[in-house]
């Protein structure tokens, strides 16, 4: 069954919603680009213990940009719930231990570090999954919708999501990084922060794709609105497919979705 997924994203050390497709590749953004939704005035650590007292399992800690504010916030909210939150942005295989043991996160994410020359670099998969342990690493895979001729795809980009690579979502795609990891993170870049709407045909290919032994294991983010996405997702997955809410929910200064109503959802 689909099951509600907290998120924490900091960006120069703030709690903020960001729209996904104009985030700049780091913190500092001249060009005034990066669009956001949310700044909170709460640190990390009020969010952590927010998942914390309504039992939300699987929220992920996502660090935006290299600013070492970003650092301090996530290991705050680590902190606050030792052992059950997941963090990503920056991680390699050079500081994944130090997330998992000196800061007592759950896994840690690893996204653009695992390409090289833009498409998914195997070795460097297979090395993070055998020092942190398979059962400790989620993947993102977060992606943007490409149609050529007709035909609908979607293609994992890096960098903040700004830099396409050649990998494309597929059921055979999945299976064999499923082989190195305990679950994958998928944001719909081309709809994340906007509140208007999920993506259903992603939703729908995630649940086909589902790897045997992933349901659950699968964590879509971008576009939702409603507390009844989270049915949505339900029917279009069956159930295999978890999900995300971010700019809607009240508790990021939405007006769409009331956080009391999601943490008591159930099928």
């Amino acid at each position: 069954m689909t099951r509600f997924r907290g998120c924490i994203d900091i960006h120069s050390g703030q709690v903020k919603q960001i729209v996904g497709g104009t985030l700049n590749l780091d913190d500092i953004d001249p060009a005034g680009t990066t669009k956001t939704n949310f700044v909170s005035s709460k640190p990390s650590s009020y969010y952590a213990n927010l998942y914390k007292q309504h039992k939300v399992a699987g929220c992920h800690v996502i660090k935006l940009g290299t600013n070492p504010a970003n650092d301090e916030a996530a290991k705050e909210a680590c902190g606050t719930w030792p052992g059950h939150l997941q963090v990503g942005g920056g991680i390699t295989a050079e500081n994944a231990l130090e997330w998992l043991d000196t800061h007592k996160a759950s896994h840690v994410i690893v996204t653009s570090w695992l390409f090289t020359d833009k498409q998914l670099d195997w070795e460097k998969l297979k090395q993070i999954s055998s020092l942190v342990g398979r059962e400790r690493l989620v993947v993102d895979l977060s992606c943007r919708r490409v149609v050529v001729g007709g035909d609908i795809s979607w293609v994992v980009a890096m960098n903040k999501w700004q830099t396409l690579t050649t990998n494309v979502l597929s059921g055979e795609f999945l299976a064999t990084v499923s082989e190195y990891c305990d679950e994958f993170l998928v944001h719909a870049a081309d709809v994340e922060g906007l509140c208007n709407g999920i993506d259903e045909e992603l939703v729908e290919k995630l649940g086909h794709w589902c790897p045997p032994g992933f349901e659950g294991k699968i964590v879509y983010a971008g576009g939702a609105k409603l507390v009844e996405d989270l049915q949505k997702v339900n029917e279009k997955s069956y159930g295999k497919v978890d999900l995300t809410y971010g700019s809607a929910l009240d508790i990021f200064g939405g007006t769409l979705v009331k956080f009391a109503d999601v943490v008591q959802w159930v099928l």
